[in-house]
């Protein structure tokens, strides 16, 4: 593993330079060889409390290129839990040729793969059905869509001393997706510094609710020092153009650093048109996180092949 300062890099990028502002990527990305990322912050203490609690299985809820999804299947290989995955869609095929390198993976790490319809898996926050679910699987810890609950909250809220012991900075920005990673750094940030959540998804307005509702959950209050982002989804949730693709090219080609198209691709679009906006003052500090998802890349090239032009 990376040494902590090692995990902060410099981004030279000429239009931040000519607005007066320090742009610094925090690359949660190589924070562990197999866990890396927001998702295995949001898992720490989950674990944790499965562990007290006697639970031996990991239950949890995903899509079929679920982030998610994979983090808990590589949690359960390294920390000695079952897993169980609950897919949305329909049963591939017979074999494991047929699964996606995500769920392939996933099957490898020794989860155990059952797929709902989409009926079904709109349930999959109601008490009876998880209910149902636990009775035909046996005990087991939940873990939500996502992974988001308050103990996610704890786990992504210690970045904020992390950075603070390195560096300086005015404002943090995350991609968004369920609002998890927001939240905990804003429970983290306490009121101070101003944190930017970028939108991943389309009409994610209503992430500021969920936001605000995460946080009072978790420490019994909101905050009002950040701003949520809607304009950079690329047309919506894991969707993408030729302008972002050829922008993550760009990035890497620049500053040797891969950002996947879901998430942190549009971070740093977004990040970057916002210094170009002025949205922060001349002189700041703005940390850029990312967030990992890689492993997204294989199921996207399984998918759309190359990049567009």
């Amino acid at each position: 593993m990376q040494s902590a300062r090692a995990l902060l890099q410099e981004i030279n990028e000429p239009l931040a330079a000519a607005q007066g502002v320090r742009l610094l990527l925090w690359r949660d990305d190589l924070a562990h060889p197999d866990l890396p990322g927001n998702k295995a912050r949001k898992l720490k203490y989950n674990l944790e409390a499965a562990r007290g609690q006697g639970y031996r299985t990991l239950l949890t809820f995903g899509g079929a290129y679920s982030n998610h999804v994979a983090a808990v299947a590589t949690a359960g290989r390294l920390y000695g839990f079952k897993t169980i995955g609950l897919i949305r869609g329909d049963a591939p095929g017979a074999g494991p040729a047929v699964l996606n390198p995500t769920l392939t993976q996933a099957a490898a790490d020794g989860m155990a793969l059952h797929y709902l319809d989409r009926s079904a898996y709109r349930r999959r926050s109601n008490p009876d059905f998880i209910a149902e679910k636990l009775a035909e699987f046996g005990p087991a810890y939940v873990l939500p869509e996502g992974g988001t609950n308050s103990l996610a909250l704890s786990g992504c809220a210690e970045l904020v001393a992390e950075l603070r012991s390195l560096t300086d900075f005015d404002a943090l920005a995350v991609a968004v997706g369920t609002g998890g990673t927001l939240a905990g750094l804003l429970t983290g940030l306490a009121g101070q510094q101003q944190a930017v959540g970028v939108a991943a998804l389309k009409n994610g307005g209503f992430l500021r609710a969920e936001v605000d509702t995460l946080t009072e959950q978790a420490v019994g209050q909101t905050f009002a020092n950040y701003s949520l982002q809607t304009d950079y989804h690329f047309g919506g949730y894991a969707k993408y153009s030729a302008e972002l693709l050829g922008f993550i090219q760009q990035f890497r080609e620049r500053h040797a650093v891969l950002l996947d198209p879901v998430y942190t691709g549009k971070l740093l679009f977004g990040v970057l048109d916002l210094i170009g906006k002025e949205h922060f003052q001349r002189g700041s500090t703005v940390v850029a996180i990312h967030t990992g998802g890689l492993q997204a890349w294989a199921g996207w090239h399984q998918r759309f092949g190359t990049v567009p032009e």
